[in-house]
Order: C-alpha cells, then structure tokens, then sequence
C-alpha cells in the first residue's frame, strides 16, 4: 500500500513537472505565430488608429505579424464575444474602449458578458476625460452660469450625445445628477451629427473630447465650460475642471485598451502587459497621444482590473438612477 502512494506521489510530481516545462516553453516561445487583434468598431475611429499603431510596434517587437480585424456592429458585442471565446493562448486579443467593452453590457439584460471577470485584463493603455461644452449663442461662460441658466429654463434646454449610451450620454447625465439640472438628451448617429448640432442650436450641450472638439472652441464655434477630470489638459490649459467649477469629484472619462479571453496564462499576460507598457514610452508613440489632449495609463492587468470594476458602480448607478433604455 505504501509503496503504491510513493508511486502516485511520483506520477503527481512528474505531471507537475511538465505542465510547468510546457508553460515556461509556451511564454518562452511566445509568439510564434500571427496574432490577431479584434476592434469592434470601423475602420478609421480614434480606437481603430490607436490599434493599429500598436499593433505595428508589436509586430516590430515580435517578428511576427500583427493582424487588426474590424468587427464592428452591436454596439461592441460580437467583437467582444468572439475574443472571450477564443482560445485563451494570447494570439486573439482586444483593443476596445469602455463605451463598447464596459457600459455597452450593462444597457443589455440579460448581460452578455462580465467586462472583468470574462477577460484577462492586459493594460489601459490611455484615458481622456470627457468636455462639457455648450453653444457659443447661450448666455453663459462658466459652469456655474449654465446651471442656473438650465435650472431657470427646465425642459427647454437639449444636449446631443454620438448615441444611447455612449460615453458622453452618460457623462452628461453624470452632470445632471451632480448640478441638479434636467438637460434632456437627444441622441444622433455619430460625433458629426452630434457636433453639428450643437453648433447650429439645435441642442445646448455636448460631451465630447477635447481632442475632437477644441478646435471648434478655439474657433469660436461653441463654448468650452469644464472637464470631467482631476486635472486641466495640456491642449486646453485655460478649461477648468469639474472641481474647480465647484463639483469635486465629478469625474468621465474614455479610455483605451487592450484584454484577452480568460484564464490567459500568466507568463503571457505578463509579456504582453510588458510590451504594451513598452510601447506606450515610445517618444512617436507618446507625441502621438499627447498631442490629441490624452494621458497615458499604461498599468498593470491588475490595476485595469480594478479601475474597470469601480469604473462599473458608477455608471450602473447612473443607469439606474435615470432609466437608461437601450435602443
């Protein structure tokens, strides 16, 4: 009986042996073959750009190709599905943003997947808060004007978003919850329409970034009040910030990133962490994404596993709090 035992524990020892050889093989060799990144938007958009920069630096790096492939359409999900189902190898991947990867699932019931628990996190590789601008017509110049201006003019008062649950849909509801104002949402098909409008009256605020709509600031197009941040832009340093204006810890942001299908080995999720941190400190890399008003995250899986998951409360709160329908 005895020496039975000592054979099991030596065929358990032997078997521990080789799935840790076969492990450091595969981080070892890791990749080997071309890796595809999965975007679930078009082809072209701020996410789709970032992608495919990335994915070059990658390929440099890994002599190995770097595929990027568009799957976009329900607002993020198929793109999403088919990462969290591929094989957990780290040669399907994700470069996604939290309107598609985060909020998207919570407008769904049931919800088609947990955007933390279903992904092995690999790193948030920038963030940009979202702007809160009006248009140039409307007798305000500040925040603290706008309020009492909407407060004063309840129901009249429009603010157009790039959609039903967007980032800058829920960020302009974020403000509506912390100012105490009822700006009625009016969603249209793409950041153009949604500019566009703003521009030409037919709605009174917008949330947008201030990569794409500090330009139309600074040509006197509309007006830029506040940022959703904890710190002013470095492309639009006379902007205050939500806390400035008397709002401390009203906080949106869109933020960028890479994850991969669950239970991703941790030697590959380490590498690739490494390599997305590494490319993030490229000089062309990081002019690139500071030029456009964005910070650089660049963080631990763990850390973008925790941000993702506070990240979360908010705006499940938000939803909840304001009804929020998917269309």
């Amino acid at each position: 009986m005895k020496q039975c035992l000592c054979s099991i524990v030596k065929m358990v020892c032997i078997f521990s042996l080789l799935i840790s050889a076969f492990v450091h093989c595969a981080d070892s060799t890791y990749p080997n073959r071309p890796i595809k990144v999965i975007v679930p938007f078009p082809p072209g958009g701020p996410t789709d750009n970032y992608a495919r920069l990335i994915a070059s630096k990658m390929a440099e790096d890994f002599k190995q190709p770097v595929i990027v492939e568009n799957r976009a359409g329900g607002t993020g999900t198929p793109g999403t599905l088919a990462v969290m189902n591929a094989p957990a190898d780290g040669y399907t991947l994700i470069f996604t943003s939290n309107s598609a990867h985060l909020i998207s699932p919570l407008l769904k019931f049931p919800m088609p997947y947990d955007s933390v628990k279903d992904f092995s996190p690999l790193s948030m590789v920038i963030k940009y808060p979202m702007y809160l601008l009006t248009n140039s017509n409307l007798p305000v110049k500040n925040v603290t004007e706008f309020i009492q201006y909407a407060k004063t003019h309840p129901n009249q008062l429009n603010y157009s978003s790039v959609g039903i649950g967007s980032g800058g849909h829920l960020a302009c509801e974020l403000f509506n919850i912390a100012a105490g104002t009822n700006v009625v949402h009016v969603p249209y098909k793409g950041a153009a329409p949604a500019q566009a409008a703003l521009i030409g009256g037919e709605t009174q605020m917008f949330c947008d970034s201030v990569g794409n709509s500090q330009g139309m600031v600074n040509a006197g197009k509309m007006r830029g009040l506040a940022l959703f941040s904890d710190k002013r832009s470095t492309v639009a340093v006379d902007v205050p910030t939500m806390g400035e204006m008397g709002l401390p810890g009203l906080a949106a942001y869109i933020w960028l990133g890479m994850l991969a299908p669950p239970n991703l080995p941790v030697e590959i999720q380490n590498k690739l962490n490494a390599e997305l941190v590494k490319i993030m400190a490229m000089p062309d890399v990081s002019a690139f994404a500071l030029k456009g008003g964005n910070d650089i995250v660049a963080n631990t899986p763990a850390q973008f596993a925790q941000m993702m998951r506070d990240e979360k409360e908010v705006w499940a709160k938000v939803i909840r709090e304001k009804n929020i329908k998917p269309e």
